[in-house]
């Protein structure tokens, strides 16, 4: 088992105060039995939890995190700027906790708690956006992007996970391809139409798992992923891509390359979506930081 001197325990204030309530009575009791000081701090807002994580981020050995991906995504674009960093165990606290998934992390809260106790501690790679930030999951635009705005808020607090495939089945009827250009490495340039492109880390996006071959949170590369268009033929390449013995340069509708620093350019102006949050604009320009982050993963989790 883990055991600690010194933790944080950072949760979303904003969230609802009975639900979060009943998820820190089942957390912290598991959690505190293994970090002698662990100190638990509520945040007010995404700017609150970036200075909490800066305060602290150097003081301590661990920090548990209950939240979604975006609650995760604040931490770790605050944690990846210090020189010491902690440790870091996610607890799921939202609608799709698709990082949780790619750590192997159970979706119930207690067994989450346990499964970070009984973990392990192994590195991360992390994505960089160059002058923008940071990204742990992935870096997309195109149909991506649109599923996410096109969520109901009224539909998400209603149907939760289920909001976000109802939208994506909207948005994939009504996608047009775009032009994107592509360098990989510096070196190669690809010119490549589609209706979306990836730069993954992570393996989960909305749930669902990317079957991308050799797509690894720490083998020090980034996953360039393109699809051509929304037809059934390209998705049914996509959920096929890591069958034994499939060439990924023989697909039709999927581009897909690995690379240590991309650059994605398009014609207009285009909405990028990092880790479910949707802030920022192309062009892109991404590079791998090989086993930046240490994070806790499911004991069984490879």
């Amino acid at each position: 088992m883990i055991q600690y001197n010194k933790g944080l325990f950072l949760y979303n204030g904003d969230a609802g105060p009975d639900q979060m309530n009943e998820k820190l009575s089942v957390a912290l009791p598991v959690l505190s039995q293994h970090v002698e000081e662990l100190r638990v701090v509520q945040t007010k807002s995404p700017e609150d939890l970036k200075e909490k994580c800066k305060e602290y981020g150097e003081e301590v050995e661990v920090i548990y995190i209950l939240g979604g991906d975006g609650t995760v995504h604040d931490s770790v674009n605050a944690l990846a700027q210090l020189e010491n960093r902690p440790v870091i165990g996610v607890l799921p606290g939202g609608t799709c906790n698709d990082f949780t998934r790619m750590l192997g992390m159970p979706q119930n809260i207690k067994a989450a708690a346990q499964a970070l106790v009984d973990g392990r501690v192994a590195p991360v790679d992390v994505g960089e956006i160059q002058n923008e930030g940071y990204f742990l999951n992935f870096w997309g635009i195109g149909l991506v992007t649109d599923t996410s705005l096109n969520i109901d808020p009224a539909q998400k607090d209603r149907f939760g996970v289920l909001s976000y495939f109802i939208s994506a089945v909207k948005t994939m009827n009504a996608s047009e391809p775009s032009r994107y250009k592509i360098t990989i490495d510096q070196d190669d340039v690809y010119e490549e139409e589609g209706v979306m492109a990836l730069v993954m880390n992570g393996q989960y996006i909305g749930t669902r798992y990317v079957p991308v071959p050799g797509l690894n949170v720490n083998d020090g590369k980034l996953d360039v992923l393109v699809v051509k268009n929304s037809n059934l033929s390209t998705f049914k390449e996509l959920i096929n891509m890591n069958q034994p013995g499939k060439d990924t340069d023989d697909l039709k509708g999927i581009f897909h390359r690995q690379a240590s620093e991309v650059k994605i350019e398009t014609e207009n102006e285009q909405e990028v979506d990092t880790d479910g949050e949707i802030y920022l604009k192309t062009p892109g320009h991404i590079k791998v930081l090989p086993n930046h982050l240490r994070m806790i993963f499911h004991q069984t989790q490879q």
